[in-house]
């Protein structure tokens, strides 16, 4: 019989809890705890999610059925649903999100130099949102609609392993756009997103910073064309324009110039137009981009 140590212990032993400790220190996670640690509370939640625990219920009988391996997977004691709900209720989150940040970082450095399909050095991003429904009667503070809670998780992926480097959980009812306030912008990052977040003032922001997007304009952009670059019909690439806005405001936010790309899919004839402050790169790699964005679709 094999007595070594699980398989989840083992994935255990790859987090650096010497880090978790720091976290738990900083915020007090473990002041006045004297049976279940902030460590074992982090083993049980991991647990639920790999096993694909629905419930406190489902996740201590799942342990309670292996209790013969909880020492040899980190528990000192069977976790009872009632002290996993206290802890989850009472205990700093920010250990956890702070603990996730050190993780993301670990595992972004193993993708560094994966090959994402185009001949780039940026590091690219796709930054979108989905609702996570909820119901009203348990979680009356995500109010959503009158019958309906739900709260929007904001996610910026970084193309290179699939893999969040931020994520903002709002109400259900914030707009898109606003996730780009708590976003610290990386220069020479190509941030791609879809029209929601055009925003020109906040894109300047983008801009200013030395960080290049990539989306698409709406229906109503006031704009006029400032030079034309020659194109390759038969790429799908029907025109390449530097524009100026001309609305009021816009002109306002967004002093600077534009590209504007025009691009019929060969696959399904819709004409998509792209909106870029990225001059250098071919039109063709700018429409390669945003189809990448379809990545964080595939996440949620």
């Amino acid at each position: 019989m094999n007595a070594g140590k699980t398989l989840f212990a083992q994935i255990m032993d790859f987090l650096p809890w010497t880090t978790f400790a720091r976290y738990v220190s900083r915020y007090g996670g473990d002041r006045g705890v004297k049976t279940f640690p902030c460590t074992e509370q982090y083993r049980a939640m991991a647990f639920a999610q790999l096993t694909f625990r629905e419930s406190l219920r489902d996740i201590e009988a799942c342990l309670l059925a292996q209790s013969a391996k909880l020492y040899r997977m980190g528990f000192r004691e069977p976790v009872r649903r009632s002290t996993l709900a206290d802890a989850n209720e009472t205990r700093d989150w920010c250990i956890y999100a702070d603990f996730a940040q050190r993780l993301i970082d670990q595992a972004r450095k193993l993708y560094v130099d994966e090959d994402i399909g185009l001949d780039l050095s940026n590091t690219v991003y796709a930054l979108d949102s989905t609702t996570i429904d909820l119901c009203l009667s348990v979680f009356p503070w995500a109010h959503f609609r009158s019958t309906k809670a739900a709260v929007k998780m904001h996610t910026l992926l970084d193309l290179r392993g699939n893999i969040p480097s931020f994520i903002h959980i709002s109400d259900g009812k914030l707009h898109d756009v606003h996730a780009l306030d708590p976003l610290i912008p990386e220069p020479g990052a190509i941030y791609v997103m879809d029209r929601g977040y055009v925003d020109f003032e906040r894109l300047h922001v983008l801009h200013l910073a030395g960080a290049f997007f990539v989306t698409r304009a709406k229906s109503n952009l006031d704009a006029h064309r400032v030079y034309s670059e020659k194109t390759d019909r038969t790429t799908g690439i029907i025109c390449d324009h530097t524009i100026a806005l001309d609305g009021t405001h816009t002109k306002r936010a967004y002093p600077e110039h534009l590209r504007r790309i025009r691009f019929k899919d060969p696959e399904t004839g819709k004409t998509l137009v792209f909106l870029t402050n990225q001059f250098t790169l071919p039109a063709a790699t700018i429409c390669a981009l945003y189809k990448a964005r379809w990545q964080v679709e595939l996440f949620f």
